[in-house]
């Protein structure tokens, strides 16, 4: 039995990367690991402001509802490995970890960068062959059978003697695994390379959308106004007409040009197909636990305790400062009257603005600002099992890549870690099929 005969290739070192090159090393397979940057887990160093929610530990069922695009697709990989089998990996490979609010999950440390020291530790434990600086140019393709890669540059870890490849020589493997992620902050390397070569192995690759990525809004005045503005505990309703996209409860933030925050960069994951047809509207109940009539009723109280003041000066226990002033010309209400002049009819028209702030979206901001990506390789040309492609046997793809995407809070980097780990099963269950029958 040769020793290549058992080697898999892996493109990218990001989640599903080092998912997948784990995978298949404990598996028995030699393993090695192509990555053009110059560090492992470099899109993974900056995911949750630098912590890196690794996860979520709600119950492993409940994953599938975090999931916005072909959730059913991901039945196999994420039950063969779970959140929970993620967590016990990282705490064994000696990451502690810790879980907060939304059954998020953390490194104790808040360093993204000890979870990315566990999985190199945990690789090269495994034995991986870790190429850094390591472009790949494209797949070695033939007799519709993918046979390897094509190196662009970097080291030629096939060989025995070890040295570099020039770009454009052929690295032979018995199974190669596509990682290399979505189109999502390019400056970490995410490229879309993985969507090119799949599209000339003959896939099809869906519309590729920025995903959990800020709105871009029409009332440029008063979202200027409001910018650095957080909300808390508001519920946000998304619609086109009378179909209503997404409403949740949550944190949203006002930024120079719109609106973002985990509130609305979920939101965006529902929305971006729609949004290139059309403007959408977006309703803000900025206080969602009181009906109409409970906030109206609020509202009587503070003004009775008020009643010489300033209509302007009257709602400083009803909204942060910096949203008074819009709230006051939204109202209609003249800033200067004396609240015990406020007609009910005015008080009421306060109300409606209250359970209801509504603005223009236009548009969402670009790839370099989106976290993940939205499309990529059709699922129904993938085996759920084992993510080979139906198309060209002996190819993987795993991660951002395929098409697959979820709200924010750790789900994404599930789907990486739990496709990633089936890629790298598979990959290597497929190996020992050929060794078996002395192929």
């Amino acid at each position: 039995m040769s020793e290549h005969r058992r080697h898999i290739l892996v493109i990218g070192g990001g989640a599903a990367g080092m998912a997948a090159a784990l995978a298949a090393a404990r598996a028995g397979c030699r393993v090695s690991l192509f990555e053009k940057n110059e560090k492992l887990g470099k899109k993974l160093f900056i995911t949750g402001k630098g912590r890196c929610n690794v996860t979520n530990a709600c119950p492993v069922e409940e994953l599938f509802d975090g999931v916005v695009t072909n959730s059913r697709f991901l039945y196999s990989s994420i039950y063969g490995f779970s959140n929970q089998d993620l967590m016990n990996l990282l705490e064994d490979g000696g990451l502690r970890l810790k879980v907060e609010r939304g059954n998020r999950v953390f490194p104790q440390s808040d360093k993204s960068s000890d979870v990315i020291r566990t999985w190199e530790r945990l690789l090269r434990q495994a034995g991986v062959e870790i190429h850094l600086n390591a472009p790949v140019k494209g797949l070695w393709m033939e007799g519709g059978r993918c046979r390897g890669i094509i190196a662009g540059g970097g080291p030629r870890g096939n060989l025995p003697s070890g040295g570099f490849c020039g770009g454009g020589c052929q690295i032979g493997g018995d199974g190669v695994i596509v990682a290399t992620g979505g189109l999502s902050y390019p400056s970490t390397g995410s490229t879309g390379d993985g969507f090119s070569w799949a599209r000339e192995a003959g896939h099809q690759v869906t519309e590729l959308l920025p995903a959990l990525v800020p709105f871009v809004a029409e009332e440029a005045e008063d979202v200027r106004a409001l910018q650095g503005l957080s909300l808390k505990n508001v519920e946000a309703l998304v619609h086109q007409g009378k179909r209503r996209l997404f409403c949740e409860q949550g944190e949203m933030l006002f930024t120079h040009f719109g609106v973002s925050g985990p509130l609305m960069l979920s939101a965006s994951s529902f929305c971006a197909k729609a949004l290139k047809k059309s403007p959408l509207a977006l309703m803000i109940d900025l206080k969602p636990a009181l009906s109409a009539e409970q906030l109206d009723a609020r509202i009587l109280r503070d003004f009775s305790e008020s009643a010489n003041k300033q209509f302007k000066n009257s709602l400083d226990k009803l909204y942060p400062a910096k949203l008074i002033p819009v709230m006051i010309r939204r109202s209609g209400i003249d800033p200067e009257k004396r609240v015990n002049a406020v007609t009910r009819e005015e008080r009421q028209a306060l109300v409606q603005i209250t359970k209801s702030l509504c603005f223009t979206l236009t548009g969402l901001r670009g790839f370099n600002e989106a976290i993940i990506t939205q499309g990529g390789v059709a699922v129904k040309e993938i085996d759920p099992g084992t993510m080979e492609s139906k198309k060209a046997p002996g190819l993987y793809f795993a991660g951002e890549v395929l098409d697959l995407d979820a709200v924010t809070g750790g789900y994404n980097l599930q789907i990486a870690w739990s496709t990633g780990w089936a890629a790298g099963v598979g990959a290597a269950g497929e190996v020992l099929i050929y060794i078996n029958k002395g192929i």
